[in-house]
């Protein structure tokens, strides 16, 4: 869906990004990344309204220099801040808009209900937009990317400002996008966390350069170690452990034991009974995101929302 090679954006006294190269397959493509990092730079360059200083980048095929307009016929975009019109409603708008990106009328306003529907505003579309929330502007933000029917939308942190709740229902739509809408999705944030539970691969940027780029699946697969968690005298447990010659390490509450040859689940189970301490849990280990990045140097900090 897209590509950089050696993309680089100067700027006086900044290098937002520093020869960049990276590929961006089909699906929904969380960008990771520090505030400051790059991913905005990297949108605007994507969709045609900032030229790179140096290298290339193709969206659907298409140059970002020479072809930024047919990339925006095609292209939704979701920018980070609030740029709504208090005075209108989210219909108005989102029409006019759709009118825009060369819909006729009528099926502008058809598309436009639609949209809204998805997104949960459909009884609210006439409202004025300056009295929405924050989350109803953001559920417009994300409408507009989407009326036209692209075939890929840029989101730039669509959780911004959004308490718990509002950003589990923004995700669960961004996931409906790629999953139902058969719309690939390239989603900014600077929180791993929200990234991993909707992501089909991620990428990540820091500094304007490339850190990591797989899928989602082959960085948080299983590892070959269990989380063990007890309701009392885990050192007992892990001493246990250690003496019948397993690999056992205390983290706060939950121990984490070295699979080995198998026996592993069965080892753990008479130990605990043999202690009389009760079992809360026993699951097989799962990677965080975080943990890929937590050795790789850097001057800005990566958010790891893991909670």
């Amino acid at each position: 869906m897209i590509t950089a090679q050696a993309l680089t954006k100067r700027f006086p006294r900044v290098t937002a990004l520093d020869s960049l190269t990276v590929e961006v397959p089909p699906g929904v493509v969380g960008l990771v990344g520090a505030n400051g990092a790059g991913k905005s730079t990297l949108i605007k360059i994507l969709l045609g309204l900032l030229p790179p200083t140096s290298g290339t980048a193709s969206v659907l095929g298409l140059d970002v220099v020479t072809e930024g307009d047919r990339i925006r016929e095609q292209v939704g975009y979701m920018p980070e801040h609030d740029v709504l019109p208090p005075d209108v409603s989210a219909t108005e708008l989102i029409v006019q808009l759709g009118r825009l990106s060369g819909l006729p009328k009528t099926a502008a306003r058809e598309r436009t209900a639609d949209t809204l529907r998805h997104v949960g505003l459909y009884e609210e579309r006439y409202r004025p937009i300056g009295g929405y929330s924050t989350g109803m502007k953001q559920r417009v933000k994300l409408a507009q990317a989407l009326v036209h029917d692209p075939q890929l939308v840029f989101l730039d942190e669509p959780t911004n400002g959004l308490d718990p709740a509002g950003r589990i229902d923004m995700l669960g739509l961004i996931r409906r996008i790629g999953t139902e809408f058969g719309i690939s999705v390239l989603v900014t944030s600077h929180l791993l966390g929200e990234l991993e539970q909707i992501s089909d691969h991620i990428v990540v940027i820091d500094g304007g350069r490339l850190l990591h780029s797989s899928s989602t699946a082959a960085v948080t697969g299983t590892r070959e170690r269990l989380l063990v968690e007890v309701t009392e005298r885990p050192e007992a447990l892990v001493a246990a452990l250690v003496g019948a010659g397993v690999t056992a390490t205390l983290s706060g509450r939950m121990i984490e034991v070295e699979i080995g040859d198998g026996v592993a689940y069965d080892l753990v189970r008479d130990r605990v009974a043999d202690l009389g301490v009760g079992l809360v849990r026993i699951e097989q280990r799962r990677h965080r995101i975080a943990e890929i990045f937590r050795a790789v140097p850097s001057e800005a900090t990566v958010a790891a929302d893991v909670g």
